[in-house]
């Protein structure tokens, strides 16, 4: 008798026409299931909205496995009720990766403050409370340079700042910000107005991550594309967030980022990098977190800027970000590796 194949669902946002148009190759994942289906496991599309979420969850409690690929803010939505939902999935048997629960360790800018001792970290302060923020950060502003502050969760660049003193008296400065998200220009204001425009950030439990500037910024980002506790690839890109845009406005072709250049994961420029996230951050977070392997997302990255130069003139690098929900585009050596992972991961399930 031929044993059923396991089946796993993918997970993305969409509207009701795209859940029933949804096959496995009209959508960004065709690669991932094409990998799954290689090896033999049964992927199907889960196209979600709040709308239907309860037939997404039929859907989900009938899978051994689900796959999710959603941002934490999308078109005025959040994930609070998907969260819920995968929670209510993963007590009754799938398996979910990302669990939410491993995603608020995670992939939230509070792991910057709670991982700054470890190798990839910087000057990096946390503000619980609207009182704590504007007791601490207008001196720390004074005698640190130009910050950037990150709300807790969020994507695109939306809640993300470098924030610059231009002049003033003490208790009456005005400074100079500039939003991450693309299309953004400076803006100059009194400190004390855009404190109380960052406040909202602080509603249902959020906080602000403070870290310095990195002057290094032009030279590009590095996103180190992780398989569990292993490399799977590295992005390098020119990136134009937080960067002034150009005389020609941010809609001009100046300002945009330049691509994203993928390389696998034996990419010479990068294996420092890779050694020290395989041999020693990714096992210091996994400890700092309380995770194990098996918690671990089955794709996430850690986004890197470059740090100063070391005395023999070396780079260092400082994290920025780590992303967990949702981990797209990715190096063309990415979707094997994650079937290979969900593959072990269903057959340590099934032991």
């Amino acid at each position: 008798m031929a044993t059923a194949k396991p089946k796993v669902a993918i997970v993305w946002r969409g509207d009701r026409e795209a859940r029933s148009t949804a096959t496995l190759r009209n959508n960004r994942f065709h690669r991932i299931f094409e990998e799954l289906s290689a090896i033999g496991i049964d992927a199907e599309p889960a196209v979600y909205d709040e709308a239907f979420s309860d037939e997404v969850r039929d859907q989900l409690l009938a899978a051994d496995g689900v796959l999710v690929w959603v941002d934490p803010l999308h078109a005025g939505k959040t994930r609070h009720q998907l969260d819920a939902l995968l929670r209510e999935v993963a007590a009754r048997g799938p398996w979910v990766s990302a669990h939410p629960d491993t995603i608020l360790k995670m992939g939230v800018k509070e792991v910057l403050h709670r991982t700054k001792h470890l190798g990839w970290g910087t000057d990096t302060h946390l503000y619980r409370s609207a009182a704590s923020f504007g007791e601490e950060f207008p001196a720390r502003l004074r005698t640190a340079g130009p910050r950037v502050l990150k709300q807790n969760r969020g994507n695109g660049g939306q809640g993300v700042w470098k924030v610059e003193l231009i002049g003033g008296a003490e208790g009456s400065e005005r400074v100079q910000v500039l939003h991450a998200q693309r299309g953004s220009m400076p803006e100059e204001l009194a400190l004390p107005d855009f404190m109380a425009r960052c406040e909202a950030y602080f509603a249902a439990g959020g906080c602000i991550v403070d870290q310095p500037f990195q002057p290094r910024l032009p030279d590009g980002m590095i996103r180190c594309y992780m398989g569990s506790d292993k490399v799977v690839g590295f992005g390098h890109q020119l990136i134009k967030a937080l960067v002034p845009p150009p005389p020609e406005g941010p809609d001009s072709e100046a300002a945009q980022p330049g691509p994203r250049i993928m390389h696998g994961a034996e990419a010479e420029p990068f294996q420092k990098l890779r050694s020290m996230m395989e041999a020693e951050w990714t096992p210091q977070m996994m400890e700092v977190l309380g995770l194990d392997a098996a918690s671990l997302p089955i794709i996430w990255d850690a986004d890197f800027l470059y740090g100063p130069h070391t005395a023999t003139g070396d780079d260092t690098y400082v994290l920025c970000e780590i992303n967990v929900s949702s981990v797209f585009a990715i190096p063309d050596e990415a979707p094997a590796a994650i079937a290979r992972l969900v593959a072990a991961r269903l057959r340590s399930d099934h032991r």
